[in-house]
């Protein structure tokens, strides 16, 4: 298993501190940097400064969002970072969801598999420099009846930029195995591993793909300290974003999500207090259950035992998020999983 660094969005107060956890990872052997984007900073411009101020460590979009570009631009962003960065570029892309996708890119949410299945296959037309042609139920290239023609990619990409897709639902999940190199994860939980592996195996090898050879790459946030209320506390309030208001009542993938995990009667409850305008209260009723299934939390002892639980699932990428009050802090939690992944002897 390998390492990576998920360093999120830039929040306008922190702007140097994806730089210094980036060149921190990148000593410590770390094998990725990821950015995220929603509708603040965008991952391109970070990732580009990152790869510029780095020399060894891959970048990646953690992710691109689909409806906030054109296939055709995504593969002309994803070329010329991957050309300047010296073939260490990855992209993952995403659909979001529809509040984003509707609320601030103005693009339905409808059909979101086969919007993600055409830009994939537009994607991977214009990376391989093949002119640009598409009929689809989403995209049509070139538009019908006008002057528009079919264009080739003007760079030269050096390889073949591994694709990601973020997944979070069963059929996304099997479509991620059947068209991509690798999954972006979220909430994942080694003891419930069946429930992301297997439709990923199964996209897989109905596409006739070798399901080892995808890249199971699974954002875990770290909180490190002897307390492990104190240290779950830390990431109350960031499950309950997701499980409580990411998304409307009727469409929130990460409550589905924990509510497949086992958490439906909490998952109900945290939503409810989200949703009513209670974020604190929706936070405190996050169980720390369901914290520690899908972080790691505590002593470097006890962190050490769950990196191995993840890499014994079957994750191949450990992305970490570090929390911490300090930028201290956080370089400390990094160091901590790299000590563990060592230790674990999950690395070798």
């Amino acid at each position: 298993m390998r390492l990576g660094l998920n360093v999120g969005y830039l929040s306008g107060t922190d702007a140097d501190d994806p730089l210094a956890l980036a060149l921190e990872a990148e000593r410590l052997g770390y094998d990725v940097c990821w950015a995220a984007e929603a509708y603040g900073s965008d991952a391109p411009t970070l990732l580009a400064f990152l790869a510029a101020r780095t020399e060894r460590i891959d970048v990646g979009s953690a992710v691109m969002q689909i409806p906030a570009r054109s296939p055709a631009m995504t593969a002309m962003t994803a070329a010329t970072l991957d050309l300047l960065s010296h073939r260490r570029f990855r992209l993952g892309l995403g659909v979001s969801g529809p509040q984003v996708s509707e609320g601030w890119h103005g693009v339905p949410f409808s059909k979101p598999l086969q919007r993600t299945r055409e830009y994939v296959d537009i994607v991977r037309l214009a990376l391989a420099r093949e002119p640009v042609t598409y009929q689809g139920e989403h995209h049509v290239l070139p538009l019908p009846g006008g002057p528009g023609k079919a264009l080739r990619l003007m760079l030269r990409p050096q390889r073949d930029i591994p694709l990601y897709l973020a997944a979070v639902g069963p059929k996304n999940l099997e479509l991620t195995g059947e068209l991509a190199d690798g999954w972006l994860g979220i909430f994942f939980s080694p003891e419930r591993a069946a429930l992301f592996l297997e439709p990923l195996r199964a996209g897989a090898e109905q596409a006739g793909r070798r399901p080892e050879d995808l890249d199971v790459t699974v954002t875990v946030p770290v909180a490190v300290g002897a307390d492990l209320d104190a240290c779950a506390d830390q990431l109350r309030g960031y499950t309950a974003l997701y499980v409580g208001g990411m998304g409307s009542r009727r469409q929130n993938f990460y409550n589905a999500l924990a509510r497949r995990l086992g958490f439906e009667a909490e998952a109900e409850r945290v939503q409810d207090l989200y949703l009513g305008g209670k974020p604190r209260e929706a936070a405190a009723a996050v169980p720390f259950e369901l914290v520690d299934q899908t972080a790691l939390i505590g002593p470097p002892e006890r962190i050490t035992e769950r990196v191995a639980a993840y890499a014994e699932a079957g994750v191949t990428t450990l992305s970490v998020s570090p929390v911490g009050a300090t930028y201290d802090h956080r370089r400390a939690a990094l160091r901590t999983v790299a000590e563990a992944l060592s230790a674990s002897g999950a690395g070798d």
